[in-house]
């Protein structure tokens, strides 16, 4: 439970997450390498006076986590990945202000986009928005999780698509920890779960595939990508519960 006050310290470091976020997205292009994009992620935090959270946590050696193409999470930025016209990169970010976490993600295409990366991209935003508004005081845990679900699947209905929802990774509390519990699932029945109470901060992230739900880590114990080779999406927002609503911690200002 955060006061009022946390909750803005938690916004300031939201703002640096976010400001991050969008100046990688304007560095992503073809020929750039995802530690280029590692780079001005980390410089972007630190000229605000923070500190990268993926930096060194549990070893991760980058400050960003850089997803392209199959990888779904956790992907480690490297000089030899080279961006291509065509791939699909989700960024994921994360700033210590204060002693204060923000943690957000975003999916960007590279040159010209696919339209079913597109597809794919806007349904798991959507999916990740379905399940932000579910977060008000008195609801359940599982409300936020079956929105989750149920925004998925009806995207991939109308896409005439199926889309895999991953349910081996999901959202989690934050505050002055990164990773905090509860776990929130991306699959989940309405009515379950703890109840969420004002002042609550939960880092809400659906990852779509465009194929199997199912996922592999790959040998450097990092980079989880789907075993068949599909594509995968990943949005991820810091969000309070608060009286008057979802406060969304990680947008711009």
């Amino acid at each position: 439970m955060k006061t009022p006050g946390q909750i803005e310290a938690m916004r300031a470091a939201g703002l640096v997450v976010a400001a991050a976020l969008a100046a990688v997205t304007d560095a992503v292009r073809p020929g750039a390498s995802t530690a280029d994009l590692d780079a001005v992620a980390e410089a972007t935090i630190r000229e605000a006076g923070a500190e990268p959270s993926f930096l060194g946590y549990q070893g991760f050696p980058a400050s960003i986590c850089a997803s392209v193409n199959e990888q779904v999470v956790h992907g480690i930025p490297s000089a030899t990945r080279v961006l291509a016209d065509g791939d699909l990169i989700s960024i994921d970010c994360g700033a210590i202000l204060e002693g204060w976490h923000g943690d957000a993600a975003v999916t960007v295409p590279v040159g010209t986009p696919r339209p079913e990366d597109e597809s794919l991209s806007a349904a798991c935003r959507a999916a990740m928005y379905a399940g932000i508004e579910r977060l008000v005081p008195g609801g359940r845990l599982g409300d936020v999780s079956h929105a989750v679900e149920d925004e998925a699947r009806r995207r991939a209905a109308a896409d005439g698509r199926e889309y895999g929802i991953v349910a081996d990774y999901g959202g989690h509390g934050i505050g002055t920890s990164m990773h905090m519990d509860p776990f929130v699932p991306n699959l989940g029945r309405a009515g379950t779960g703890m109840r969420l109470r004002s002042g609550m901060v939960l880092a809400i992230e659906p990852m779509l595939t465009g194929g199997t739900d199912e996922t592999d880590e790959l040998a450097d114990g990092w980079t989880v990508v789907t075993s068949d080779g599909s594509r995968a999406v990943h949005w991820e927002h810091s969000v309070a519960v608060t009286d008057d609503g979802p406060r969304i911690l990680t947008a711009p200002a």
